[in-house]
Order: structure tokens, then sequence, then C-alpha cells
């Protein structure tokens, strides 16, 4: 009784289900993601750039030292900033996020017009050598917002202050 039970429900299982389930070696880590308005950017991803997130594009600053004016601000007590250098780094943050935003949406529209030529398979391998250079230096003047704002507070902060910063953070970091 069991076996024809068993040979009644394989029948119904898709042959698509048992061929992904055979080849499942071959499934891709992106499958699920073919519907993205912007294939190679997540909606996090795409709301981080817009809203002038860090997207840890200035992670080599963060884990070799260099504080970062968001993380600063948010632990002003706990670095006992005074009141000038809250007002700097307040300064730098509001600049770098101004800047980092109106870069994020540029970076963005680049991407989606990237998109759009390969969905609809119009474009050449020389134009797109144009676009992939137009979206680095985009990516490249994103990351320079960021880490040059990590720059800037090694010039309000004192060093205790610094090692206070990297010590709340959890970084052991390398002298």
């Amino acid at each position: 009784m069991k076996l024809p039970l068993l040979f009644a429900l394989t029948l119904l299982v898709p042959a698509t289900a048992v061929a992904e389930e055979v080849h499942h070696g071959h499934a891709s880590p992106y499958r699920g993601e073919e519907a993205r308005p912007i294939k190679s950017l997540s909606e996090a991803d795409v709301a981080e750039l817009r809203r002038g997130g860090g997207w840890g594009l200035a992670k080599t600053a963060e884990l070799n030292g260099m504080p970062g004016p968001s993380h600063v601000l948010k632990m002003g007590k706990e670095l006992s900033l005074a009141t000038g250098q809250e007002e700097r780094v307040r300064k730098v943050f509001d600049d770098m996020r101004h800047e980092a935003a109106a870069e994020g949406m540029r970076y963005v529209s680049l991407e989606e017009g990237l998109e759009e030529r390969f969905r609809h398979r119009h474009v050449t391998a020389t134009e797109l050598l144009t676009l992939l250079a137009t979206i680095e230096e985009s990516r490249a003047r994103l990351r320079f917002v960021h880490l040059s704002a990590h720059l800037m507070l090694l010039d309000i902060l004192t060093q205790p202050q610094i090692e206070t910063y990297n010590r709340l953070r959890g970084y052991k970091v390398p002298g």
C-alpha cells in the first residue's frame, strides 16, 4: 500500500523541482534577485546610497582607528566632546551626508542606466567601458566623501578620545 502511494506522490512533483534537486550544485547565489529594479543593488543599498549613508565605504579608515562623524556624535558623552568639538564634528557630518546623498543619487542613477542598457540588450563593449568608468568615478567620489570625513576628525578629536572611540567600538587597532 505504501509503495503505490509513494509512486503517485512522485508523479505530482514537477519535473523542474526534481531537476533543480538533481542539479542543485548549479543554482546561482543570485537566484531570486532577477526582479530587482537594479540587479547590482539591493533595495537596502539604494536606500543607503540615496540617504547619504556610509555603505561600508569608509571601512578602511574606521578599522584603522580613524573615527567616523556619525558614531562620534552618537558617542559624544562617552568621548567627553567639548561644545566646540561637537559643533565641528556636526559640520563635518552634515557636509558629508549632504555630499554623499547627492553623489549616492547620481551613482544609483548611473546604475539604473547600466541596468536599462542590459535589460534591452542595447550596449556595445566600447559603450560599456565608458559607462563603467563613469560609474566607478562616482563610486570613488562617494568613498572620498566618507573617507575624508574620517580624516577631518583627526584634527578635531584628541588622541585619548580616539582611543576611547576605538575601545568602545570594540576595535583592537594595530599601532
